[in-house]
């Protein structure tokens, strides 16, 4: 119990310290100050109150959601290379963004924000299909079976997102510039935005958190134990794309977070659900709101892609898991 006492400690910690670097550190230096009192640097407080907190929010809403979900792949598919596009819900989510921006559609209703509403709308019909499909290949929902589905319609949007690209002229820039990520002048609306998505997954995974780890035993000793596989899965899935189509939808595809984030909390604090789902959401924040700060400072006054840093970061991480996991089924078998 004290490992994990000072495990949420030093999570917590950490997260303080992302957010208020975040929110200090930029081209225009923010006091302390400014916080309880407006009138010291009034220019310094709206940037802090309109575009550098809301993004610093966003930034870490959109990493915890990736990190939990990725959390809970990879419990329920045991496998730590599993990440939170496994199934393809990213794929339905950037199609429908990137159909918005290709035939510039809007909606009176939703104005600006019609990205966002049709991209999280491609998502949930994605999930949906996988899930269907899957189901009528076999009635037992497999994990094998989901992952190849996910593959074979990750595969097929993909095709589709290029053809735009392909096609695209003016809009070439932006959705590019969508497709690499970015939390950059998205405000207060696109926070309040994610939020109900972020309550509702994040409470559909918790509830999951005991079945997880049983899981991690078979599907069949659980079944022994008392738990309802099915139903487990269709909640752990539903959770977990919902909050995967959600961070899509709000900053656009951004990798490694889900596969990374999961994978460096399990082998630091162990891979207890209980406590690995809400240490991994905490340091996906704290990861992604770093990124995004390093993505926005690093050649000032220019900005980078987000995706561009998580990359970076993201990529060697993933093949050293790589390596270690054939390596250790090399030296078993």
């Amino acid at each position: 119990m004290k490992k994990i006492a000072v495990a949420y400690v030093l999570t917590c910690t950490l997260l303080i310290i992302s957010i208020w670097c975040g929110v200090a550190i930029g081209s225009v230096h923010i006091p302390l100050e400014v916080i309880w009192n407006q009138a010291v640097d009034e220019t310094a407080a709206n940037i802090f109150w309109k575009i550098r907190l809301p993004r610093v929010l966003l930034a870490g809403l959109v990493g915890a959601s990736l990190a939990i979900a990725g959390a809970a792949f990879q419990g329920l598919l045991k496998n730590p290379l599993a990440d939170p596009y496994t199934l393809g819900v990213s794929s339905g989510a950037s199609v429908g963004a990137v159909m918005t921006i290709f035939f510039s559609i809007s909606i009176p209703v939703v104005g600006l924000y019609a990205l966002p509403t049709f991209s999280m709308i491609g998502a949930m019909i994605t999930m949906i299909i996988v899930m269907s499909f899957a189901r009528i290949v076999d009635r037992s929902l497999r994990m094998e079976t989901l992952i190849l589905t996910g593959v074979i319609f990750s595969s097929f949007l993909g095709s589709l997102i290029s053809l735009m690209i392909a096609l695209s002229g003016e809009e070439l820039r932006q959705v590019i510039g969508w497709l690499l990520g970015s939390v950059s002048m998205r405000g207060w609306p696109y926070v309040q935005m994610i939020i109900p998505f972020v309550v509702v997954g994040t409470l559909m995974l918790w509830t999951q958190r005991r079945e997880l780890n049983v899981l991690l035993y078979g599907e069949e000793r659980a079944k022994h134990l008392g738990v309802n596989v099915k139903r487990s899965k269709y909640l752990i899935l539903a959770g977990g794309s919902m909050l995967t189509g959600a961070a899509v939808a709000v900053s656009g595809t951004i990798g490694f977070v889900g596969l990374v984030v999961p994978h460096m909390t399990r082998m630091i604090w162990g891979s207890d659900h209980r406590h690995l789902l809400p240490l991994s959401f905490l340091n996906g924040a704290t990861l992604l709101i770093i990124c995004d700060l390093v993505a926005r400072t690093i050649i000032l006054p220019r900005e980078l892609p987000i995706g561009v840093i998580t990359a970076f970061i993201g990529a060697p991480v993933f093949s050293y898991i790589f390596y270690k996991q054939r390596r250790s089924k090399g030296v078993r078998a």
